[in-house]
């Protein structure tokens, strides 16, 4: 449900009136990012593999961190909370997101004291999470495919949704609805250095009221098991403690001090999470890696670009996989590349084809390339995909890392280092790039490759450097 700015306007004097006056407010985060005891120790259940794809499932606790009761009723429209679990890698200096869950709609809440003192609404399972207590949905209970629901009916900015929600009491397979994971993102063989991070996010609609949404992921880093034979997937075992108030992007930093990371909000709206790092390939080339999450922008995202001022090269893209009938189309996002910018986008508008690839709510998508030029401060920025209302804005913009400003190459020709001198090694990346698609052969930056980029390289070759 979309309300006008006057409604949101009253709606957020409504909340701030209410706060002043001390009648409180309710604040859900996840506590505890939790798992089944097993074989090497404590990690997320493995449920079970169909083909490629293997299921897991996430334990969760929950804690009521606000100072008023949080609503969480079994039955009705936004009257309890919601939960989403991912995996992503680690890996060579990105983090990728692996694994998506459908949503869990709570049902009751205990009123345990892991996050500190509890102040009980009831004696056991209640309509209602007290004030500082705790309640704990254990891994089989997060997997349980007839508690599930689908993504794409979800407002994750204000924790709205219908009720009865889609696909209710159903079940399928071993890993229908559940968090899936290809068993080729997880193959030690083909992806040695890896390790991972689990994932938990809650939604709900009292605390998304009252202000307090931005805190509701935590995550917990993983190791990779053995193989489970009669499953057919991978045990995943918990290397430390849950890090609360902080989603999984956080452990890319953790594991990277150089990675920024910057908060960016968007007016009348929910937040991403944007991670940014440049790293020196020691060949006179700088790699770039983007990730862009979406933790509750319910326009989401359909393009996102940075500065360049230079050629970049191995232009690469990864998002998330849905699944199990989420009605999202999972069509790679093309790249355009100009003499200022790289752009990525899923190349259509909402009004086209509103379930196109977006960044949509608890998903990460990476965008990187390679720059002959060393970094400095540029922006990025982020197309938002839904509409938004009268005066709000198209695009949200930030500071990140980005190539200086100017290729150190001579001309469009110099595209391989050495940089500064037109030879093989530029005849030969531009016929690889050209023939495999590659933007980095667009020298006339139209977006396209055609005879026209072939003549233009010619003339720059021949032009020679100065």
């Amino acid at each position: 449900m979309r309300r006008s700015w006057m409604q949101r306007t009253l709606f957020g004097a409504v909340v701030a009136l209410t706060s002043s006056m001390g009648l409180g407010q309710a604040d859900v985060i996840c506590g505890v990012v939790a798992g089944v005891s097993q074989s090497g120790g404590t990690g997320p259940l493995l449920l079970g593999s169909v083909g490629d794809q293997i299921a897991y499932a996430i334990g969760t606790t929950s804690c009521n961190v606000g100072n008023v009761p949080l609503n969480w009723f079994q039955s009705g429209a936004n009257r309890h909370p919601l939960i989403v679990t991912n995996i992503y890698r680690l890996e060579d200096g990105a983090l990728e997101q692996v694994g998506v869950s459908w949503v869990k709609h709570g049902f009751c809440a205990l009123q345990l004291n892991v996050c500190g003192s509890c102040s009980a609404v009831c004696g056991g399972c209640c309509s209602q999470l007290g004030v500082g207590c705790s309640d704990p949905y254990d891994a089989s209970l997060n997997g349980s495919q007839t508690g599930l629901g689908p993504r794409f009916e979800i407002n994750c900015n204000t924790g709205e949704y219908p009720w009865p929600f889609t696909t209710a009491g159903s079940s399928g397979n071993a890993v229908y609805k559940r968090l899936q994971v290809n068993v080729n993102d997880m193959d030690p063989l083909q992806h040695p250095n890896a390790s991972f991070v689990g994932e938990a996010q809650y939604v709900a609609f009292d605390d998304a009221a009252a202000g307090n949404a931005n805190n509701n992921a935590s995550h917990r880093l993983i190791n990779l098991g053995a193989f489970d034979p009669f499953t057919g997937g991978y045990r995943l075992i918990y290397n430390g403690g849950t890090v609360r108030e902080e989603p999984a992007i956080f452990a890319w930093q953790d594991a990277d001090p150089n990675v920024q990371l910057t908060p960016v909000d968007v007016p009348g709206d929910g937040r991403f999470w944007v991670g940014a790092n440049a790293t020196d390939n020691g060949d006179g080339t700088w790699h770039y890696e983007y990730a862009v999450f979406n933790l509750n922008s319910n326009r989401n995202a359909g393009s996102f670009s940075v500065e360049t001022g230079s050629s970049p090269a191995n232009i690469g893209f990864h998002d998330a996989e849905y699944h199990s009938g989420e009605p999202f189309d999972g069509t790679d996002w093309g790249a355009t590349v100009t003499s200022s910018d790289i752009s990525w986008s899923n190349g259509t508008d909402y009004n086209t084809n509103s379930d196109a690839n977006a960044i949509r709510w608890a998903t990460l998508y990476n965008f990187r390339f390679d720059a002959p030029t060393a970094p400095t401060t540029g922006t990025a920025t982020i197309g938002l995909f839904g509409p938004g209302q009268a005066g709000d804005p198209s695009e949200v913009t930030l500071s990140v890392p980005v190539p200086e400003g100017g290729a150190s190459g001579c001309n469009g020709a110099d595209l391989a280092a050495p940089f500064g001198v037109l030879d093989l090694n530029d005849v030969q990346t531009f016929i690889a790039a050209f023939i495999g698609g590659d933007l980095l052969a667009d020298i006339s930056g139209d977006g396209i490759l055609d005879l026209v980029d072939v003549q233009m390289f010619i003339a720059d070759f021949l032009a020679g450097c100065p």
